[in-house]
C-alpha cells in the first residue's frame, strides 16, 4: 500500500508529507501531499477485481455533486491494474483534525453548537439530494437485522433517503466541522446517519444524549428504529471480525430497547 501510495503521488506530481494513514483492514492509505504551496490529501484504495465497479468504487468522485458542504471534493482519479485494481484519489484537505482515531467514540468530546448544527445541516441537505445510488435496500436489511435479532421482527422499510452511509467519529473533523470518506453514500433507511452516529456514541452516555437532541425526529420515527436495528446487525457483524469489540455490551442493551 505504500508503494501503492508512492506511485499516486508520482502520477499526479505530489510530493508526499507526515505519516500515512491505513484504513479499515488495510485496504486503503492515505497521506497528506503537497505540490508547489498547496496541499491536498492523496488516498489509494485497493480492491479485488470482483467487487470494483460498484457505488462504493466511484462513491467519494461521485459526492462532488454536494456544494456548499464542508466535505472533501475530488479533484482527480487514477486508476491502475497490479494484482488488485488500485484507485487513486487526489482530495481537497479539510482543515482540523478527526474527531476520534477510531470509529467509535470512547471519551467525551466538547463540540460547540454551531458544530452540531452544521453536522445537522449537512445531514438534512444529502438527504434530500435525489440519486440512483445505493447504500441499502429491503432485503438486505430485512436479512442483516434477521440474522442478528431473529425472526421475530420483520423490517419493513416505509421511508428511503439519501445517506451518508459511514457517519462514525473519525469521519468528522473538529474543531470546525467536516466529514470525510464518501464512499458509502446513496438511497438508505430514513434514519441511517443519525442511527450509526448513536451507535458509535454508545461508550459515551452524554455524547448519546446529544446526538438524540440533534437528531431525535430521525431516531424516534418507525423508520428510525428500523434503521438503528440495521446499523447495530451491522456494527455487530464488524464486532464478528474483530472491530471495536468493546461495543458489543452497550450495542446489545441499546437492540434490546428497540425490540
Amino acid at each position: 500500500m505504500r508503494e501503492n501510495l508512492q506511485r499516486a503521488a508520482a502520477h499526479f506530481g505530489l510530493v508526499l508529507a507526515g505519516q500515512p494513514r491505513l484504513g479499515w483492514m488495510d485496504r486503503s492509505i492515505g497521506s497528506l501531499a503537497g505540490r508547489d504551496e498547496e496541499q491536498f490529501w492523496l488516498r489509494v484504495v485497493s480492491e479485488n477485481k470482483q467487487w470494483v465497479g460498484g457505488d462504493f468504487w466511484t462513491g467519494n468522485l461521485d459526492a462532488n455533486v454536494f456544494t456548499g458542504l464542508a466535505k472533501p471534493q475530488v479533484l482527480d482519479v487514477y486508476e491502475w491494474d497490479e494484482h488488485r485494481q488500485q484507485r487513486a484519489e487526489m482530495l481537497t484537505l479539510l482543515p482540523g483534525s478527526p474527531c476520534s482515531r477510531t470509529d467509535a467514540l470512547r471519551e467525551p468530546i466538547d463540540l460547540p453548537d454551531a458544530w452540531w448544527a452544521e453536522l445537522r445541516r449537512t445531514i438534512d441537505v444529502v438527504a434530500s439530494t435525489p440519486t440512483d445510488r445505493v447504500n441499502t435496500d429491503q432485503e438486505r436489511v430485512r436479512s442483516r437485522i434477521r440474522q442478528r435479532l431473529g425472526d421475530s421482527t420483520d423490517p419493513v422499510v416505509s421511508q428511503w433517503e439519501t445517506v451518508h452511509g459511514d457517519l462514525h467519529w473519525a469521519n468528522l473533523m473538529k474543531p470546525g466541522f467536516g466529514l470525510l470518506d464518501w464512499e458509502w453514500w446513496g438511497r438508505g433507511v430514513a434514519g441511517t446517519d443519525a442511527a450509526t452516529l448513536l451507535c458509535y456514541s454508545l461508550l459515551v452516555p452524554e455524547m448519546v444524549e446529544r446526538v438524540r437532541s440533534v437528531f431525535a425526529d430521525a431516531l424516534e420515527s418507525e423508520s428510525g428504529r428500523i434503521a438503528q436495528l440495521y446499523v447495530v446487525s451491522r456494527l455487530f457483524r464488524r464486532i464478528d471480525k474483530g472491530d471495536h469489540p468493546d461495543l458489543a455490551t452497550a450495542l446489545a442493551a441499546h437492540a434490546d430497547t428497540l425490540m
